[in-house]
């Protein structure tokens, strides 16, 4: 026989077990679940059949937490805190909290992010662009869908996607969100229409380094250039160009270049190209022509009319003799002269007995437009550094 107290617990288990059988939202289990609110209790006895009392507990006071509560720091000194973080923790301390999160992705701590050494880049950089990051550093990297959640433009300034793995319909998904680029590097990348159309409303481009790359037409090229006025800087060297796009450039190239790297398009660009370009951008200072080999000893009075004309590279043009080289010490202004190719070491300490103003052969390697020069090992964009490190 049980007793009655046995029953009541055995009827209160049998109530528990069938209501987890019909309970399927997990609010309800944990509603069901819960300790119960207390009750009062109400005290009843012969003697006090008439006056009815309550035990009640007193309530607990809260305890006055005295030091220093992180919930109570403003934003503006968390973002502070926040700012010091690299950028894996500043990750991780965006998962503590909702408002946590909200700061991490301020866009002050996301204005500059080097994300150099992270193989794969897929919804991550969608995320970083629309952080509002200014300057991202993202060279050598398989980039895959960015997945953008709204269609407001983008931030980025200064970008450095050189070399990286990327299809055209999602870098042109990039780049058509952006009116403010000032530097840009697409170095070795198949290009498209759609994407030098993109570029052509960028109107602040001071550098567009297009080294190696193919994919669109002379008519989008000379039109991009006609809107990026603004352009000093130009690096279109051993792209797939035609003579139609050797002339779209001299046609249409801004004035005010400073730096232009035209290397690499051997009997594409003639010396009526030259004039051309010589007539329309008078202020440069640096030209590389290496690799045209139709370009002769005629081109030289053609350059001396650029008076402001410092850095020239002449490289591996092989209708130049190397003894026509001395009539360089008409220029002035001219401190640099690269003739590889063209000079063998032997007769290289005799040109250079009789040009000593000029520094011969000391720059294999073009930085114009460029971000990051060959020589230099830091991790630095044009000058500029990021604050936030991708660190594998």
């Amino acid at each position: 026989m049980l007793s009655i107290s046995q029953k009541s617990k055995r009827k209160k288990r049998e109530r528990i077990g069938d209501g987890l059988d019909t309970e399927n939202t997990p609010h309800e289990l944990i509603h069901q679940w819960s300790p119960p609110h207390k009750q009062r209790v109400v005290c009843k006895g012969k003697e006090n059949e008439e006056n009815q009392f309550v035990l009640a507990r007193r309530p607990r006071k809260r305890r006055e937490f005295s030091g220093l509560s992180w919930d109570t720091l403003p934003d503006e000194l968390l973002l502070g805190i926040l700012s010091c973080l690299p950028l894996q923790d500043l990750l991780r301390m965006s998962r503590v909290c909702k408002r946590w999160h909200r700061l991490a992705f301020d866009e002050s701590l996301w204005h500059s992010v080097d994300l150099v050494g992270n193989p794969q880049l897929d919804q991550a950089l969608g995320q970083v662009l629309m952080a509002g990051v200014l300057r991202l550093r993202c060279p050598c990297t398989c980039i895959g869908e960015p997945h953008f959640t709204h269609t407001q433009h983008l931030r980025v300034q200064h970008m450095d996607l050189s070399s990286c793995t990327v299809s055209s319909p999602f870098l042109d998904d990039i780049i058509s969100r952006c009116r403010r680029l000032e530097n840009l590097s697409l170095e070795g990348l198949e290009l498209s229409d759609w994407i030098i159309q993109s570029l052509s409303q960028n109107t602040e481009l001071v550098r567009l380094n297009l080294c190696g790359c193919s994919g669109f037409s002379p008519d989008s090229l000379g039109e991009m250039l006609k809107s990026c006025s603004r352009l000093e800087e130009l690096n279109l060297s051993w792209c797939d160009f035609s003579t139609d796009h050797v002339k779209a450039v001299v046609s249409n190239i801004p004035s005010n270049i400073t730096q232009l790297n035209l290397s690499g398009y051997r009997q594409n660009l003639t010396m009526e190209d030259l004039k051309d370009l010589v007539e329309r951008c008078p202020h440069l200072v640096n030209l590389d022509l290496s690799d045209s080999v139709l370009m002769t000893t005629s081109s030289f009075p053609i350059l001396q009319r650029l008076q402001s004309l410092r850095h020239l590279a002449l490289s591996r043009c092989y209708q130049i003799h190397p003894a026509a080289l001395a009539d360089f010490e008409k220029f002035p202004e001219l401190q640099t002269l690269e003739v590889y190719g063209l000079v063998q070491d032997t007769y290289l300490p005799i040109l250079s007995k009789s040009l000593p103003r000029l520094q011969i052969n000391t720059r294999p390697f073009s930085g114009v437009a460029r971000p990051t020069e060959a020589t230099r090992r830091d991790r630095a964009m044009w000058g500029m550094t990021c604050r936030l490190v991708f660190r594998s």
